[in-house]
């Protein structure tokens, strides 16, 4: 009984649940920049290039048909694919960069709560006082 009540207590904590729902909405937000780079980014640059980034290869070695006449596939370097990867990664970080600034800029400016006023000397210290200044006039 001890493990599955400790289990559930960090389940539920809030740490926990936060993790889990920041790890669904990251996952969506991947789909959403990769959208971003694949239907947006690549194909003007694309056009500027002439060709997609995917279609960018260095065939090191053709494909070819062995004496069966099965085909044997082609051996590249798909660098292009890379630069791709590469760009995905560069706006993801910097989407998340941007993020992380404005929720660190919004925490900046909601103003600290002011400190509590000290506490005022005990009845004690006030009858101290009292003593002390009466003792004083006597002398």
């Amino acid at each position: 009984m001890g493990f599955l009540k400790d289990f559930r207590d960090f389940a539920v904590k809030g740490n926990v649940i936060d993790l889990a729902v920041g790890v669904i909405i990251g996952g969506a937000f991947g789909k959403i920049v990769s959208s971003l780079v694949n239907d947006i980014f690549m194909p003007v640059i694309g056009l500027i290039t002439g060709k997609g980034f995917r279609d960018m290869k260095l065939v090191l070695k053709e494909a070819t048909k062995d004496a069966a006449g099965a085909d044997i596939a082609e051996v590249s370097m798909n660098y292009g694919m890379f630069i791709q990867n590469t760009i995905d990664f560069i706006i993801i970080a910097l989407v998340i960069f941007f993020m992380i600034r404005m929720l660190n800029s919004m925490k900046k400016a909601e103003p600290a709560p002011a400190p509590a006023p000290p506490p005022g000397p005990s009845k004690e210290e006030i009858l101290l006082g009292e003593i002390r200044d009466l003792l004083k006039n006597r002398s």
